[in-house]
Formats: C-alpha cells, sequence, structure tokens
C-alpha cells in the first residue's frame, strides 16, 4: 500500500492553486474537468524525484458558499530546508503565519480554504530566531 493522495474541497479554484504553487512553491501535475459531472480536478505535488505525495483540489463548479472549516481534516504537512527563509517568503507574499516557528522546527498557516499546513524544519531545529521568538499564535491551525 501506498500513500496517492489528500483531496481538499475548494472554493475558488485559482486562489488555492495559487497558494499551494506560487507561494508553497508545488507544481501543478495534472488538470481534469469533468463537464458532466461540473467539478475540476487539480493534482499538486513536488514533482521530486521519488516523492509520489499529491493533494487533489477538489473545485465543485456549482458551489456558491465557501465550505465550512473543520478541525476534522487536521492538517497537510510539508518538510522545508529552511522554516525562517519560508515563513518570511510565505509572509511576504501575504500568507499569515498562524503559528510561527518560534521552535526553529514548526510553522502553520492555512490556505485560501482554511486548510491547516504544518511546515516542519528538515533535519535538526534551527536556532530560535527573531523575529519569530517574540510573535505569538494568531487564529486556530
Amino acid at each position: 500500500m501506498r500513500f496517492l493522495h489528500t483531496m481538499l474541497r475548494v472554493h475558488d479554484l485559482e486562489k488555492s492553486v495559487d497558494f499551494f504553487t506560487n507561494k508553497l512553491g508545488l507544481k501543478e501535475l495534472r488538470r481534469h474537468e469533468n463537464q458532466g459531472g461540473r467539478f475540476t480536478l487539480v493534482f499538486i505535488g513536488s514533482g521530486a524525484a521519488g516523492d509520489s505525495a499529491e493533494i487533489e483540489l477538489t473545485y465543485n463548479w456549482d458551489e456558491t458558499t465557501p465550505y465550512p472549516s473543520g478541525r476534522f481534516f487536521g492538517h497537510l504537512a510539508f518538510e522545508v530546508s529552511d522554516i525562517y527563509e519560508t515563513c518570511s517568503r510565505l509572509q511576504a507574499a501575504g500568507v499569515d503565519i498562524l503559528r510561527p516557528p518560534r521552535d526553529g522546527r514548526m510553522a502553520f498557516v492555512k490556505s485560501p480554504d482554511g486548510h491547516s499546513v504544518e511546515l516542519l524544519q528538515k533535519g535538526e531545529a534551527l536556532a530560535p530566531r527573531e523575529p519569530w521568538v517574540s510573535q505569538g499564535n494568531q487564529g486556530t491551525w
């Protein structure tokens, strides 16, 4: 058995694709539009050799309101090479850092649809560093 993907229902497909590709740095791997079912599937992943994990963004064309957020989902987790650089880049792109990487190891952000995304430092935690050490949590993650 191997992990294939996590499916997330999204309200604004282009905002979600922008978040996962342009802001988080993943790649759109493929897209499928189903005229009869009135939905679009976009598969996102790292594109790295040996990394088959994917996120399936499901966009239902006729859905008029955002899907309610719920803690039942949990989160997506991504390993990053420099937690501070990643959080700085995301923040500069307008993404709120909900749980700052005060410990040099972990941070949380949310997608435009409210999906929690955990960022974990690859290897050992980095030494605590400002401005992150002094920042508190905001909202839920």
